[in-house]
């Protein structure tokens, strides 16, 4: 009677036979090998997180971003493959650091009063020790509050941000200045 081989009986036999055939063939070919002291041999496990990732593969693609990053890398996408208008381009064109700096440290001397220095200021102006010379010259900001100041040339100067998001708020505010002759900064 014939034997009928399970699955598993066929792979073991198949196995050791090729065992027995790789060990024979291996044994003479076996040459003695020093361990070198400095850079000791250790076993590599190739199991979860024991791989070394490929070094030179920029994964970067892959990587799911935040919001807000994959937003600002599509606007510079659109603003490098479309013609932007030039009412709009004039606000990548903003003054350098430096500059900043010197507009910054002039803006200082005129900061708007805190409510401390006010209160010291009016009783000073009652008690009638200093002049009734009225409120100091100061920095006036929000965008409703300074369309008023420009469009009845009150204004002196007009500084006006280069990352406002949506650029559509402040977009008309240099034609406005332009027309009034009123100074501004971007």
């Amino acid at each position: 009677c014939s034997h009928i081989f399970t699955h598993k009986e066929r792979i073991r036999s198949t196995m050791a036979k090729k065992s027995s055939k790789s060990s024979k063939a291996k044994a003479p070919a076996k040459a003695p090998s020093k361990a070198d002291p400095l850079f000791p041999s250790k076993p590599r496990s190739f199991g979860v997180g024991g791989d070394v990732r490929p070094s030179g593969r920029d994964l970067s693609r892959f990587v799911r971003w935040p919001k807000y990053v994959r937003i600002q890398r599509q606007r510079a996408v659109l603003y490098q493959r479309l013609k932007v208008p030039p009412s709009i381009n004039q606000f990548t064109k903003a003054i350098g650091k430096n500059e900043a700096a010197s507009v910054f440290t002039l803006l200082n001397k005129y900061r708007p009063e805190t409510p401390a220095q006010k209160k010291q200021r009016l009783k000073e102006t009652a008690a009638g020790k200093a002049k009734a010379a009225g409120v100091p010259h100061q920095l006036k900001f929000g965008l409703k509050h300074v369309t008023t100041l420009v469009e009845e040339k009150k204004a002196s100067l007009v500084l006006i941000a280069c990352d406002v998001n949506p650029i559509e708020l402040v977009l008309w505010l240099p034609a406005l200045c332009r027309k009034m002759e009123v100074p501004f900064l971007i």
